[in-house]
């Protein structure tokens, strides 16, 4: 039988005590069918996508495993490794650890490139019982010797598919060599490609297969709109349903970089705070962005797919397709975004002639039609 609370899953005090103060009160299926087989000390290959509390079903047995197993007194060193593509989501994994782990007494701390390595190796030098890096910044840290994986028990490679598609599988192959014989690996893709299997072969010992669908859950809890829009009317419809609406925390999927920073141009014009992600923006420009978006300082968040990948914000109560995606798929992770952990969300698709054809694609994959609001 699953577990149905965060006591039965056998955590300890202080991170049940975290888990209140985040306001988590049940488990999600991915912590509910991983937690126990970690704690266990098993290998795992999991698929699940983001939105699925991926991050706390390995983080909190990270930190219980770390208290069951104390190192040794008033010395810190790298006990537990999680390696992600990106510095967005390495920053978000880090956050993580500090708000399960804040009772726990463990030293957790993100690096990741696109800013200088000083200040990186300076709190490495104080010691971390956790480290969270993304794949090229952590082999720099390790050929200066300012990072040792030798003492490692736990690695995580989070979103393994995203590190392949971005061509990191042999920076990570290259990390796997430098870590001890004997250690729990965990291994978390949102889909389980042929090489990806072919990673987790070589990565996992007799690994637990873990695999949580998301798709059609996520999709019955959102309210899902469609405007039949010619293409040269879709940027006055989007300023006038945020502003119309009162909407105050939304992200905009935008098709292309170009099209994403126009976006951002029409709705400050409009007088709608907003900030833009994707690839070509600079990692200090994301990261700044998507702090003042936590904070609420922006309205919107202007994003491509491959920029918005990984992030998890809370709070968000719409999501806008400004343009129908390319891959079904893709619609059912963008609106994924909304009605997070029970809360309501809306789903606002702009669809042009020439985008009919994906929208069918969309309504194929989600078994049902999605609501025409008018022709514009």
């Amino acid at each position: 039988m699953l577990s149905t609370t965060f006591t039965q899953l056998g955590l300890n005090e202080a991170l049940l005590k975290a888990l209140v103060k985040e306001g988590y009160s049940e488990p999600t299926p991915i912590q509910n069918q991983a937690i126990p087989h970690i704690l266990a000390g098993k290998d795992i290959l999991a698929s699940a996508q983001t939105g699925t509390g991926k991050t706390a079903a390995f983080a909190l047995p990270i930190l219980q495993h770390l208290s069951d197993h104390p190192g040794f007194a008033g010395q810190r060193f790298i006990r537990a490794l999680i390696v992600a593509p990106t510095r967005e989501l390495a920053a978000q994994i880090n956050d993580s650890f500090t708000a399960y782990g804040r009772f726990s007494g463990f030293k957790n701390h993100a690096v990741f490139g696109g800013v200088g390595k000083s200040n990186q190796i300076h709190a490495l030098a104080k010691g971390v019982d956790i480290l969270v890096a993304t794949p090229g910044r952590l082999l720099d840290l390790i050929a200066d010797r300012a990072v040792s994986l030798q003492r490692v028990e736990i690695a995580v490679f989070d979103e393994a598919d995203r590190m392949l598609d971005m061509g990191f599988i042999r920076d990570v192959r290259k990390i796997v060599t430098m870590l001890p014989k004997k250690r729990q690996t965990l291994l978390f893709s949102a889909t389980m490609a042929k090489e990806i299997e072919e990673l987790a072969k070589s990565l996992l010992q007799d690994p637990i297969r873990i695999a949580v669908q998301v798709e059609e859950p996520t999709v019955e809890k959102i309210n899902q709109k469609l405007f039949l829009v010619s293409k040269d009317k879709k940027r006055d419809l989007l300023t006038r349903i945020i502003n119309e609406q009162h909407i105050e925390r939304a992200i905009v999927f935008s098709r292309t970089k170009h099209g994403a920073d126009r976006i951002g141009k029409i709705l400050l014009s409009a007088g709608i705070e907003n900030g833009v992600i994707h690839a070509n923006k600079g990692q200090g420009n994301r990261t700044k962005t998507m702090e003042a978006f936590r904070r609420g300082d922006l309205r919107v968040l202007v994003a491509t797919d491959i920029a918005a990948r990984g992030i998890d914000v809370d709070g968000i109560t719409h999501v806008f397709n400004f343009d129908m995606p390319t891959e079904p798929e893709t619609y059912v992770h963008r609106i994924g975004r909304t009605a997070r952990a029970g809360a309501e969300g809306t789903a606002i698709s702009f669809c042009d002639n020439e985008e009919k054809k994906l929208l069918k694609q969309v309504e194929r994959l989600i078994k049902k039609q999605i609501p025409v609001e008018r022709a514009v």
